[in-house]
């Protein structure tokens, strides 16, 4: 057990990391500029952020293993109020977040862990089937409403988010990151929290399934992408093809949710070998670390990051060189922090207060 929460706080390393290189990318908007480093960072965009979703459904399982394993009715209720509790208080800290960050998960998160709360204690396989069903839902609804309602592409912009339809649109269909088909990676990370990854013939097992679901899905769209062309023999624009039929995280189409899905699988499993193989090196540990950290960092690379390049004039309109670069320093300096603070403290400074509110 202890190499595998290692080896989970690593993977939640690398999605802070991720998450770092794709909100700098954003908030400066980094469009110019050397054409490889645009590709590397665009690897990151709506995987990084998957990845952490699907660590926050594994965590809410060793959150819960007690309640559901021994079907004990007092541990279970007390389960369910703590993740109600949690999912509250997340959904008032994202949404006061979401004013210095629109592009803010955490209050998503809120309703993801209420979701949480009423299935924690099915089963694997109806877990699976409800966040299949979840994702499914996504393009039905697109046949109903506007998935483009309130946005302003051009800017990455959205308007109306303070009033009531707008809101419960953002949060459940068109936003970032909407409970539909969102809340598929928490279940995901639920059912994947629950096998024995100690076991090597099941880690094996899920990690060259993973890697055949996303490799297919990837390969198969790419094709019909290519086969389709600029559109014109069917009637869409190239943009509409793009926008129906790629992995990208706009819109979270089903294929979306699938590749990245099965991609965080593959990264969570390889950070497990990887704290298993290499346990004695300080990087591992710094990592480690790190991941511990992962939701003060993820505040902290908004609040501080962003801060310190808006107070010196940096944060707007640079090249991808530049946001890249940024990234780096704030990782750097993030992983470094990480270390010194638990030197002396057991937990970080916002996982700590988080804990004391809502245990």
């Amino acid at each position: 057990m202890k190499q595998r929460i290692i080896g989970f706080d690593i993977a939640r390393a690398f999605a802070i990391f991720g998450m770092v290189i794709v909100n700098f990318k954003i908030a400066m908007n980094a469009e110019a500029g050397n054409e490889f480093l645009l590709v590397f960072a665009s690897l990151f965009e709506g995987r990084a952020s998957a990845l952490f979703v699907v660590l926050a459904g594994i965590g809410i399982t060793f959150l819960t293993n007690k309640a559901r394993q021994s079907q004990d009715s007092t541990l279970i209720i007390r389960g369910q109020k703590t993740l109600i509790k949690r999912g509250v208080l997340l959904i008032f800290i994202g949404l006061a977040y979401t004013s210095i960050w629109p592009a803010d998960i955490l209050h998503y998160y809120g309703f993801y862990f209420l979701i949480a709360a009423l299935v924690f204690n099915s089963n694997d396989r109806n877990l699976l089937i409800v966040a299949t069903l979840i994702m499914a839902l996504f393009p039905t609804l697109m046949i109903f409403f506007n998935y483009e309602n309130g946005w302003d592409w051009t800017t990455l912009t959205y308007q109306g988010f303070w009033t009531v339809d707008g809101m419960v649109r953002h949060i459940i269909f068109n936003g970032f990151h909407p409970v539909l088909p969102w809340c598929a990676f928490l279940l995901l990370g639920m059912w994947l929290g629950r096998q024995n990854l100690t076991a090597s013939i099941v880690r094996k097992k899920i990690l060259v399934w993973c890697l055949a679901i996303w490799g297919i899905t990837e390969l198969i769209f790419f094709a019909i992408r290519a086969e389709i062309g600029s559109g014109e023999g069917i009637g869409l624009t190239i943009e509409e093809v793009e926008f129906l039929f790629s992995t990208s995280i706009i819109p979270p189409m089903p294929q979306y949710v699938i590749a990245a899905g099965s991609l965080a699988v593959v990264i969570i499993i390889c950070c497990l070998y990887l704290s298993e193989k290499f346990s004695e090196r300080k990087l591992i540990a710094w990592l480690y670390q790190t991941g511990q950290l992962s939701l003060t960092l993820y505040v902290a690379h908004v609040i501080i990051g962003m801060g310190v390049l808006e107070a010196t004039d940096h944060l707007r309109n640079q090249s991808i060189g530049f946001s890249l670069l940024s990234s780096l320093l704030f990782c750097i300096s993030g992983i470094t922090l990480s270390v010194l603070w638990l030197k002396y403290f057991k937990t970080g400074p916002l996982e700590w207060v988080f804990r004391k509110i809502a245990s």
